[in-house]
């Protein structure tokens, strides 16, 4: 429990941290001292460290799924305990227990400390012993593990089968509603669709598991085939499969949670923002102007239709407009008129006294 709470705990901030840190290391290897580097905030350094935050995520979701299964592997199993293989008939159990027990038999300890740490593991080959043996609780153990051996009252497949249902139901009943409850309050917004599709996936394979009285083809033909072959690891048994199958989901649902800041597309301005009402201002403002030019153009349309088609109307019509704009225009601007005035003063110098002034 206490290594769950960490392993969760660390995904809180140890991507970031590693991302940090790597990207740091990166830029001190690529880039040539003295050259400038990437800033915060700058469209490089936010795609490099995009780039690396999925990779650390990645590889922490692959160590934190080896770390469950190290751990199963050092808990061991009833299999391993006898050093029988999966498929092994009461036959081999039985004359295997009795080497063993020949071997370790807590008798033949010779100081206290070994007579205790020998009668520890001559139990346990003993529940190892008995429990393969029994066809129901071989069964049950397979499926469920070592806690049923705790059980009571359970005497038959069924009984196995109902107390075992009844310890996983608050898991996937629990599970549900946190995430429902959590969609509710805007969270887990962001790859909603895959959490709930692997979840049901989850739960299809836990019951197709646990139901049938065969072992999944998915650890037959898939998982033990590649790991007995390619590697020292020991078959998973059912229970052990279902225990890296949930580790390996709820790892995955956090890991979806980190990942989601760096593909969900940006959350667009809120409408009562002022960004957003000074952008829905620039919009009117540009659709009057351009519904003004529109107008404009139509009026100006229908003052010249009188002259369409009269090329001496039109010639006369321009030159009306240029004198206008002379007139009304360039000539009415301050620097214009005192330019003027300064060039007709200049002119005027040596005029005869009572000459008029030229107006402007």
């Amino acid at each position: 429990m206490s290594s769950n709470i960490l392993s969760y705990v660390g995904w809180t901030f140890l991507p970031n941290l590693v991302t940090g840190w790597i990207q740091t290391i990166y830029y001190g290897i690529t880039i040539r001292a003295g050259d400038p580097k990437p800033q915060p905030g700058t469209p490089r350094y936010v795609k490099h460290r995009r780039r690396i935050h999925i990779a650390v995520i990645a590889i922490y979701l692959l160590y934190t799924i080896y770390e469950a299964d190290y751990s199963l592997r050092q808990e061991g199993d009833f299999y391993q305990d006898l050093d029988l293989p999966v498929d092994a008939d009461e036959k081999k159990i039985k004359a295997r227990f009795r080497r063993l027990a020949a071997i370790y038999h807590p008798d033949k300890a010779v100081n206290p400390e070994e007579h205790a740490n020998a009668e520890i593991y001559f139990v346990r080959l003993k529940s190892a012993q008995d429990t393969l043996t029994d066809t129901t609780k071989r069964w049950a153990y397979e499926r469920f593990g070592p806690d049923v051996l705790a059980w009571q009252h359970v005497s038959s497949i069924r009984d196995y089968l109902l107390v075992g249902v009844q310890t996983v139901a608050p898991l996937y009943g629990g599970s549900i509603a946190v995430m429902v409850l959590l969609g509710l309050f805007g969270y887990l917004q962001w790859g909603r669709y895959w959490r709930y599709l692997i979840f049901a996936c989850l739960a299809l394979v836990e019951y197709h598991t646990l139901t049938r009285p065969y072992w999944s083809p998915i650890l037959t033909k898939v998982v033990n085939p590649l790991f007995t072959t390619f590697t020292s690891h020991p078959p998973i048994l059912p229970f052990q499969f279902l225990a890296l199958a949930h580790k390996a989901t709820f790892t995955f649902f956090i890991a979806l949670g980190q990942l989601s800041p760096l593909f969900a597309p940006p959350d667009r301005p809120a409408s009562n923002s002022s960004s957003g009402i000074e952008e829905q201002h620039l919009q009117r403002l540009e659709q009057m102007a351009q519904g003004t030019e529109i107008e404009t153009q139509r009026l100006l349309a229908l003052e010249m239709t009188p002259i369409v088609g009269d090329e001496a109307g039109q010639n006369d019509m321009k030159g009306r407009v240029r004198e206008w704009l002379v007139q009304n225009t360039i000539r009415s601007d301050p620097e214009v008129r005192d330019a003027m005035g300064r060039a007709m003063a200049k002119r005027r110098v040596g005029a005869p006294a009572g000459a008029r002034p030229i107006a402007i």
